[in-house]
């Protein structure tokens, strides 16, 4: 019996024998489909090369495609487990052609392969066409020879497919199996086609028309082949199966959830282990690929798929949590195929043992309370919509929980009601922000969000994606088009552009329709809304347009390296300085890094020496760089560090970068770097390239600030350096590893010299007469002298001078130099009782249209605005000595 990984390999062999490409699965997130919430076939990665707008190297291709439907308008999820076919996680076989090939190849292909390297019986195999596609029916006849009443005629959509109202459409044909007689069911387009007999497993969809908006139809001049065959229906049939369940790979995970709970497989429980078995896989690819659980958007929905399986857990009677050990076995049924599986195995763990810890305390509370209020309740009635908004709103209870607990008793929820509650809680949000203080242009984003839910970010793994542009807003207002010129922020459903947050600046790149292309200056958010900020520089833009959204790859390359450089810089700065050190503000833009900390003294050359070489050493070992959600509560628990501002919710990125041996962060021994953030990161240290701090200076009293570049601007700033000293060694004549002693030598000559001046521009104003040319004032000798060239730091040593000359008397020295006027005084000591310098200066400094002076009795030195009233000025210390 062939397993569901044996199946895989012969579908895919059997295409590359026949000169088709074999292309690894694309992520469940589709990056170039805006429309869907996740991956949901096997073309939605291919979509581009059917309408042309891609070229590639094959025009053959095939795949296993995982795919998810469990939100939007595919969405199985109630049906997961009471069915034999429902699923919310399953993968498409496919083989495409890109123009290649078409029917008269398609069809011989599909046959060759059910019935030679599958093995299943002719006679078992029947199938449908579009009711006016003679040609499939006819090569039906010729390559497999099957007679009109095993060539059923469809003539409703249910056998022509479309990619949308207008574009790439065409007949379908539909290949079922015959269960036969013993099992209930007629063949497709009976009155019985809903029963179990007869079950579609394969889909060739013939692309071969293009439809217009007025219902028009043309032929496409590329007409392609798109098939799709779900591997687990294949997989039951040619395992002898009716139950995708009871397939090879299903029964492992059911017996894994068996074994985890200690129960029975296929007992009272065996609804509850098929859905615990389907969840898992798809819970686990999500994660895998990037989702995390949150409140909103995709996040919501695999949150929601985590929570039913966990409350099917419950439902077993385990006590502790089961999903997380689950994977193990979920890894070593997929993981070859899937080696993703393997990669984020860690990370699935700790994020479905991190929320299912959380939600049984949710539902234990939530339940209880649901038993509550259905004590109230008449036998059979359905739960008030009020009760059931209560449990979402105060315990967390979903309510498409609160729906499935209620199914297993018959009963419903009053959704209107329920509506109703969500209507009035909404108001009161609106009426309380109002009053918030928000500006006014802020308005608009409110309102935005609440119509259109929070934006969708996919820029941890992806600098482009298809979006569609909800919404376009000028000065608060929403418009219909933007033209070229025009300034307009774009609102879509999701973006690859990181808004600006935690320190990070919002991204920059395009946003470009069929009609015109925006350039994105700035991205910022209100709210969960992403407000692209922009310019259209061609064309025009039009709410409701698909868009491609391309990030600046350069600018995010270089925002990256900043921002991971800022988390090795942190923890550097702590390991140097002590644990004190806390981040208290950053900036990380694609040119340069900034980085505050709490620290109370400049940091010696030493310490500096230290921080920038470490930074270094862990770019250097070129670590991964990864990153796991937890609660706040247990990041901080294994010593994560909270960034400043930065508020977190109910899940938190944990980012670590570095590798040491056994003195990590917390109980992660062997990380260097652990840190809560939302910001884009490098996937491996060695990305960063280089680190250098440029500054260290005070930003605040007990905060220091350190500006650093990274990567090529770094480099750029190392040459730069690197230049001015080879000029600077050659203007001194000195090789490079000279230049220091070479310039402290010059430093000390200067000094020296400097010296020497000031000497002799004292002996040059001492060069008057001295004691002669002293006047007697009221019995004080006073000698007033107007000097050019000395400083103002020289004075104090010229009037001393001058005093010893006097030996008993009284000087004043106005100077003159560097354009700055000073005033200077002295007094012997004999003669400070009765006159006081200060005096002097004071007087002197008055008359000279100045203020102020101070010093000492014996020695006094103030400042004037010129010195053009000298006469003036010794005159006013002239009347001050005749007064003392």
């Amino acid at each position: 019996m062939p397993s569901l990984n044996d199946i895989r390999s012969t579908y895919l062999d059997f295409f590359k024998r026949n000169g088709h490409e074999a292309v690894a699965s694309s992520p469940l997130v589709p990056r170039n489909d805006p429309t869907l919430m996740f991956t949901n076939s096997g073309m939605v990665q291919f979509k581009n090369r059917f309408t042309g707008v891609e070229k590639g190297d094959y025009q053959r291709a095939t795949s296993s495609q995982k795919c998810v439907r469990a939100g939007g308008k595919h969405n199985d999820l109630d049906n997961v487990g009471y069915t034999a076919r429902h699923h919310t996680f399953f993968e498409m076989l496919g083989n495409f052609s890109f123009g290649d090939y078409f029917k008269s190849e398609a069809i011989p292909f599909a046959w060759e392969l059910l019935t030679k390297d599958f093995g299943i019986p002719k006679d078992k195999l029947l199938v449908t066409v579009y009711h006016t596609d003679d040609e499939a029916a006819d090569l039906w006849k010729k390559v497999a020879g099957l007679t009109d009443d095993r060539i059923i005629r469809i003539p409703t959509d249910d056998n022509f497919w479309r990619m949308g109202p207008t574009g790439p459409c065409g007949p379908c044909t539909e290949i079922f199996y015959d269960h036969g007689d013993h099992i209930w069911g007629g063949p497709p387009g009976s009155a019985e086609e809903d029963g179990d007999r007869f079950i579609e497993i394969w889909n060739l969809v013939f692309m071969q028309y293009e439809q217009f908006e007025d219902g028009s139809m043309r032929d496409l001049d590329m007409q392609s082949i798109d098939t799709g065959m779900g591997l687990e229906r294949i997989g039951a049939l040619l395992q002898g199966k009716h139950d995708n369940y009871d397939t090879d790979l299903m029964r492992a995970l059911i017996e894994a959830s068996a074994h985890a709970t200690s129960s029975d497989p296929d007992g009272p429980g065996k609804v509850h282990h098929r859905v615990i078995a389907d969840h898992l896989r798809s819970t686990s690819f999500l994660l895998a690929d990037g989702v995390m659980p949150s409140n909103e958007g995709r996040g919501y929905v695999l949150r929601r798929i985590m929570r039913r399986a966990m409350r099917h857990v419950h439902m077993l009677g385990a006590q502790d949590p089961v999903m997380h050990k689950l994977v193990p076995a979920l890894v070593r049924q997929m993981g070859a195929a899937y080696p993703e599986l393997g990669r984020a195995q860690s990370m699935i763990e700790e994020s479905l043992l991190s929320e299912e810890t959380r939600f049984r305390k949710t539902l234990d509370r939530g339940l209880r309370l649901l038993d509550d209020e259905l004590g109230k309740l008449p036998e059979g009635a359905d739960l008030p919509g009020e009760a059931a908004f209560k449990l979402y709103d105060t315990y967390g209870f979903p309510l498409d929980l609160t729906q499935d607990a209620l199914r297993e008793q018959g009963r419903n929820v009053d959704t209107a009601g329920f509506d109703a509650a969500m209507a009035e809680q909404k108001a009161q949000a609106r009426a309380a922000w109002a009053g918030s203080g928000e500006t006014k242009d802020a308005a608009i984003w409110f309102e935005l969000g609440e119509k259109h839910g929070a934006t969708e970010f996919l820029g941890y793994d992806t600098e482009s994606a298809e979006g569609q542009v909800l919404s376009l807003v000028r000065d608060g207002a929403a418009i219909e088009v933007a033209k070229e010129g025009e300034a307009v922020q774009v609102v879509v459903n999701q973006t690859p552009f990181y808004a600006e947050s935690g320190g990070q600046v919002g991204d920059v790149g395009t946003i470009q329709t069929e009609s015109g292309m925006v350039r994105v200056s700035d991205t910022k958010k209100s709210g969960g809304v992403f407000i692209h900020i922009g310019e259209v520089t061609m064309g025009q833009i039009t709410r409701g347009q698909a868009a491609k959204l391309e990030v600046d790859h350069s600018n995010r390359s270089n925002i990256r390296a900043n921002h991971s450089a800022t988390h090795l810089l942190h923890e550097a700065l702590r390991r140097a300085l002590g644990d004190h050190v806390a981040q208290r503000g950053s900036l990380n833009a694609h040119d340069r890094l900034r980085f505050d900390f709490s620290h109370n003294k400049a940091l010696t050359a030493e310490e500096i020496a230290q921080v920038e070489g470490e930074v270094n050493e862990f770019i250097r070992q070129n670590s991964p760089v990864d990153t796991r959600i937890m609660t706040p509560d247990d990041a901080r628990a294994i010593g994560a560090q909270a960034l400043f501002g930065e508020k977190y919710g109910d899940e938190v990125r944990v980012v670590s970068m570095g590798k040491l041996n056994g003195s990590g962060k917390g109980s992660d021994k062997q990380t260097y770097s652990l840190e809560l953030c939302g910001g884009t990161h490098v996937a491996r240290t060695g990305d960063i390239g280089m680190f250098a701090l440029t500054t260290e200076t005070a930003s605040a009293a007990g905060i220091r600030r350190i500006e650093a570049l990274t990567g090529q601007a770094a480099m750029a700033e190392l040459r730069r350096v690197d230049r001015e000293l080879s000029e600077i060694a050659g203007i001194l004549k000195a090789q490079a590893g000279d230049v220091v002693g070479k310039v402290k030598a010059l430093s000390d000559e200067r000094k020296t010299l400097a010296n020497e001046v000031a000497q002799l521009k004292r002996q040059l104003a001492m060069g008057g007469g001295g004691a002669s040319e002293a006047k007697d004032i009221a019995g004080v000798k006073f000698i007033g002298r107007k000097v050019e060239g000395v400083s103002g730091k020289d004075l104090g040593a010229l009037v001393d001078e001058m005093k010893s000359q006097l030996g008993s008397g009284a000087v004043l020295v106005l100077a003159e130099s560097d354009g700055k006027a000073t005033v200077a005084a002295g007094v012997t000591n004999d003669l400070t009782e009765k006159l006081s310098a200060v005096s002097l200066v004071q007087a002197a400094t008055a008359a000279l249209g100045g203020k102020g002076g101070g010093g000492r009795p014996d020695r006094a030195q103030g400042g004037a605005p010129s010195l053009n009233a000298a006469d003036a000025a010794f005159e006013a210390a002239e009347a001050v000595i005749g007064a003392a």
